[in-house]
């Protein structure tokens, strides 16, 4: 298999899941600042452009985070980052789906708005400047509401999951694009602390 990486937060999820796992994987970086990942070879493999991908031994292509997270954990069910049962997989996925659509799009695309506009404005359309910041604030409730309503260790009470892995790696990404954490949290600087202890965080 190889691993189609570049920067950013999407890619760091599948690595920081691997890396939880103990995989090493083949890597080859696509330069998406230069637009290596919207031509070539790379869009006739994977037409949304996205990174990561992966390429599977037989040729065919998996793309977007959550789904190659999820071919991972079934060629590698030990050690479980979404579950070993029914019910804590259940758990998992609904987490990774509110996170995704609550906090990640939202920062993602009120970055594409604003910082990330003179990159992102040529190659498809993003919002204008003054929707972006009304996403970055959405994205900020959201991560208010996730920081009122959780009390274990982790996303899924004791058990550190995929649910974490993106967490995590959105929240790292927007400290750097001028999203940090809003003030006044309690949970989430803790939660952050111990994810970023892990050996993998540095994925």
């Amino acid at each position: 298999m190889l691993l189609y990486d570049s920067i950013g937060p999407n890619p760091q999820v599948v690595r920081m899941a691997a890396a939880e796992k103990g995989l090493t994987l083949q890597r080859e970086t696509i330069d998406i600042r230069a637009g290596h990942n919207r031509s070539g070879d790379y869009i006739k493999k994977v037409p949304a452009g996205g990174t990561p991908a992966l390429l599977l031994d037989d040729g065919r292509v998996i793309s977007e985070i959550t789904v190659i997270v999820d071919y991972l954990e079934e060629l590698h069910p030990t050690p479980a980052i979404i579950g070993t049962t029914p019910e804590e997989r259940a758990e998992t996925r609904k987490w990774v789906r509110i996170i995704d659509l609550g906090y990640c799009e939202p920062m993602a695309n009120g970055f594409r708005a604003t910082e990330g506009r003179p990159m992102f404005e040529p190659r498809f359309p993003v919002v204008s400047v003054g929707a972006g910041q009304e996403l970055k604030a959405i994205a900020a409730k959201k991560l208010q509401w996730l920081d009122g309503l959780m009390a274990g260790d982790f996303v899924c009470g004791s058990r550190f999951t995929l649910a974490d892995i993106l967490l995590f790696c959105f929240v790292e990404f927007g400290a750097q694009v001028g999203q940090p954490l809003p003030g006044g949290l309690t949970w989430l600087p803790a939660w952050r602390a111990r994810v970023a202890a892990r050996p993998s965080a540095s994925a």
